[in-house]
């Protein structure tokens, strides 16, 4: 079975970029966060379809 999630670390691997980045302007570009758990322990986590789907939105067209 395929991850239907994955945390800001793999997202910022997949979209080659730091996780600052992911955290600060992903949720601002319209890559949707979720968060599971309440408190500190609370993880973020992104949709896979979310972000391959967005990836295939920033290409350029020639």
């Amino acid at each position: 079975m395929t991850p239907q999630f994955m945390d800001v670390k793999s997202t910022a691997t997949y979209l080659n970029m730091s996780v600052q980045w992911v955290y600060r302007e992903a949720p601002r570009l319209g890559l949707t966060p979720y968060k599971f758990g309440a408190g500190r322990n609370a993880k973020i986590q992104f949709k896979v379809s979310d972000v391959q789907a967005w990836v295939k939105q920033q290409r350029l067209s020639s």
